[in-house]
């Protein structure tokens, strides 16, 4: 089956975003494909580049580039949702030298995720 995730969940403070990544692991595990993440709300911290956790914690950022790289999944995050919490890229960035969007991830709008969601067989948000 195709799969497109939609994450919600802050990239810390809660669990998450953590168990989007385990599913996401699973899902390629048991043979299905991910052709989007599309991350939303509070899920566009998983992109900000600004993010530096602790030497004993998870780099989940890191995890999700891996993953993307290595299975080929677009890590998208919606603009509207990244402007509001100041993750931007080149071109949504007042000044285009200033920028925070983590390499691997992109910022998109809700028109991807919809083309996206048209040509799989399950969304799944969490």
């Amino acid at each position: 089956m195709d799969y497109v995730l939609a994450v919600k969940s802050p990239v810390y403070g809660t669990q998450g975003a953590y168990l989007a990544y385990q599913f996401a692991e699973a899902l390629i595990e048991k043979g299905h494909s991910i052709k989007q993440i599309f991350f939303f709300q509070e899920g566009v911290s998983n992109g900000n580049s600004f993010v530096y956790p602790a030497s004993d914690e998870v780099n989940l950022q890191r995890y999700w580039q891996v993953f993307a790289d290595k299975y080929d999944v677009p890590l998208c995050l919606c603009v509207a949702a990244s402007q509001r919490r100041g993750v931007v890229n080149e071109m949504t960035a007042e000044n285009g030298n200033s920028h925070n969007l983590a390499e691997g991830f992109m910022i998109t709008g809700l028109g991807e995720f919809m083309a996206a969601i048209l040509n799989v067989d399950r969304v799944v948000t969490l």
